[in-house]
């Protein structure tokens, strides 16, 4: 079976090292992903001192698997290194723009998936930490990132020492639309996430929370409106500060 049809998000890992052999081929296959105009605008900063992951751990709300992990990936959009080599090729970048951001942002991200199927299919175990764009500055801070480079996303690496359940997953109708956008009615969210809802341990969710549905759990209290507005602020200033706004 493909192993994307068995893949986990893994947060505990076994005391095995992972080589630099094997890490450096992960990272160097990884490279062979799509990129925008074949500049391969990303860099992936490698952390596997304890310092340092102690560090980064506030930035991702000290999730045990930060400092637990064997290796932290950081995977940045980077236009540093291809605007110095334009200017050390007698061309001046405009890169320092919104744009530029979001096309490395792009790549990188690209990168970040690629090196999460191979690094799977060699038996590894990772987590995506979604808390890389929550308080990028504590990790631009920490890893001494220069001005247009900006961190997007955050890899935890390591043998698995779980095996947990598999997640669900809506539909594929859910979200593949033919020729058109088709806006979904009552009708379809009921046919799509009735089956999610109904899973006992969202239905837990529900009851230790105290909320009627399970809408209410990322409204409320995972994803609230309060919170996403302050940390999109502090986004925009990581942003102005890595010269890409």
């Amino acid at each position: 079976m493909n192993t994307i049809n068995t893949r986990r998000s893994i947060r505990k890992y076994s005391d095995r090292e992972v080589s630099e052999e094997l890490l450096n081929k992960l990272l160097t296959e990884a490279g062979r992903t799509q990129t925008m105009g074949n500049l391969q605008l990303y860099s992936v900063v490698v952390t596997r001192s304890e310092e340092v992951k102690k560090q980064l751990a506030p930035a991702h709300f000290n999730q045990p698997m930060v400092t637990n992990a064997p290796v932290v990936l950081t995977i940045c959009a980077d236009y540093n290194r291809t605007s110095t080599w334009c200017r050390n090729r007698k061309a001046e970048p405009g890169y320092d723009n919104f744009l530029s951001f979001i096309n490395a942002a792009t790549d990188a991200l690209l990168y970040t998936q690629t090196f999460c199927n191979l690094a799977e299919e060699a038996g590894l175990g990772l987590c995506y930490l979604g808390t890389t764009v929550y308080m990028p500055q504590m990790i631009i801070d920490t890893l001494k990132l220069p001005r247009l480079v900006m961190p997007v996303a955050t890899i935890t690496l390591g043998w698995p020492d779980e095996n947990p359940p598999l997640t669900d997953r809506l539909p594929t109708d859910s979200f593949v639309h033919q020729e058109t956008y088709n806006d979904y009615t009552p009708q379809d969210i009921n046919l799509y996430y009735t089956a999610k809802e109904a899973l006992e341990e969202n239905r837990h969710f529900c009851e230790i929370n105290n909320k009627e549905t399970l809408a209410q759990i990322f409204t409320d209290i995972r994803y609230t409106k309060k919170d996403n507005e302050a940390m999109s602020v502090g986004l925009a200033e990581a942003l102005r500060h890595q010269g890409f706004m």
